[in-house]
C-alpha cells in the first residue's frame, strides 16, 4: 500500500467514524456549568464546534480556563465517560 492510498483509507475511516457522532455536546462540555467557548448549536438544537477544522489544541472554556482539545478517539480510547455516546453502541 502506498502513502496515497493509505491517507485516503485514512479519510474514509475518519468520516464514517465521525458520523457515528450524534452532536450531543457532552464531550465539549454541554453538560458541564463550563463548556468550551466553540460550542454552539445550529438550528436543529444540534451541537456544532465552531472551530472544528482548528479545533485541536489549545482551547478555553466559557469562564476563560484553558484546556487541550484532543480528537476524540483520544478522549474515548479506553472507555466512554458519557454512557450514551454514539462511539460506543
Amino acid at each position: 500500500m502506498d502513502a496515497s492510498e493509505y491517507l485516503r483509507m485514512q479519510q474514509e475511516d475518519e468520516k464514517r467514524y465521525e458520523g457515528l457522532c450524534l452532536r450531543c455536546g457532552a464531550c465539549c462540555g454541554a453538560l458541564d456549568a463550563d463548556p468550551c467557548r466553540n460550542l454552539a448549536r445550529d438550528s436543529e438544537n444540534k451541537y456544532y464546534c465552531k472551530v472544528y477544522d482548528h479545533r485541536v489544541g489549545q482551547q478555553f472554556t466559557v469562564s476563560g480556563k484553558s484546556f487541550a482539545c484532543v480528537p476524540i478517539r483520544e478522549i474515548f480510547r479506553f472507555e466512554s465517560p458519557y454512557p450514551n455516546c454514539a462511539y460506543f453502541k
